[in-house]
């Protein structure tokens, strides 16, 4: 039995720029963290001549290309698995909640799937395979934030360059300060999952038809995703809050999906009692609300709303064989 796990994520600035579709035109930057809430897959061999498939279903399939589940199938034909396996996922946060689920799914089973043929793959190539299952196989309208954050943990920037080149960089955060960004942070899960493909389709989509209003809305978040990287650098948490503040009201211009009434009163409510500025965390039109704040409590009124508050820290370490 081997068991794999990778990090979630909580993108700070810069999203939406990690698309091939922009990045390869005028090059993305992220900012992103890795938490500590994961993705979890174990695998054995199987003994009845079947693929044993537990996510959400179960399947048990004698063929790979009769798998319905995309990642699952895609991911074992890259790697010409031969020898039926039992392959079961579990996660910390449900699918469709914005904290990068399915390239964090992808990288744990290519990392996985590696041990069990006995691959040296460094973090980097789980990054990339996974991005190239996603984009290049099933070609889905995804960045490639969520396979490097998934693989490389930590806190970092990502410059995507347009030659498809990524590069990752560790901010030089310091240690008391990354503490007190902990502590400042609160994640809350409005209750809604959605599909972030039909959200990433529509931007995808525009910028490749080179639309001015969707390329000026990516610059400028990207912008302030270098000027976030700054106030995150100085220690500065006021500076850091108003900027997402900022970059969350020029994101959710991008598209009338991207919120909701329901969503914006919980916001402004949030605002209005202690918080300092917040987002919804990836692509948007559902998931979870990250509020910046200096008292954590006074967003305690939201749990009776029915928001559930999750907490959780930073997570260092990225993909992992357990």
């Amino acid at each position: 039995m081997i068991i794999s796990r990778s990090p979630l994520r909580i993108p700070l600035g810069g999203g939406g720029t990690d698309l091939p579709s922009y990045f390869k035109k005028k090059e993305g930057y992220i900012i992103s963290a890795a938490i500590n809430k994961y993705v979890f897959i174990s695998l054995g061999e199987s003994f009845n001549n079947n693929f044993v498939l537990n996510y959400s279903k179960l399947e048990k399939k004698k063929n790979i290309s009769k798998i319905i589940h995309p990642l699952f199938r895609e991911t074992l034909k890259y790697f010409n698995i031969k020898k039926p396996l039992h392959l079961s996922s579990h996660a910390d946060i449900p699918a469709g909640t914005g904290l990068g689920s399915s390239g964090c799914f992808t990288v744990t089973l290519v990392n996985i799937l590696s041990k069990y043929l006995n691959l040296k793959l460094s973090k980097k190539d789980l990054a990339e395979i996974a991005c190239e299952i996603e984009i290049k196989k099933l070609k889905e309208p995804v960045g490639k934030q969520d396979q490097y954050v998934a693989s490389f943990g930590g806190l970092n920037e990502y410059f995507f360059k347009k030659n498809n080149k990524t590069v990752v960089k560790k901010l030089n955060i310091k240690k008391e300060f990354i503490k007190k960004l902990e502590n400042s942070m609160s994640l809350f899960f409005t209750g809604y999952t959605r599909n972030s493909y039909k959200i990433l389709n529509i931007q995808d989509k525009k910028t490749k038809i080179l639309d001015k209003q969707m390329l000026k809305n990516l610059d400028q978040v990207k912008e302030f995703g270098y000027l976030i990287r700054n106030s995150l650098v100085q220690s500065n948490l006021e500076e850091f809050a108003m900027l997402m503040r900022n970059h969350w009201e020029i994101k959710k211009k991008r598209s009338k999906g991207i919120s909701n009434k329901k969503i914006n009163y919980y916001y402004d409510m949030a605002l209005e009692r202690g918080a300092m500025s917040g987002k919804l965390i990836g692509a948007g039109g559902g998931g979870f609300l990250l509020f910046i704040s200096k008292n954590n409590s006074s967003l305690n009124f939201l749990e009776n709303y029915g928001l559930k508050r999750i907490n959780f820290k930073f997570d260092d370490v990225g993909a992992k064989i357990l």
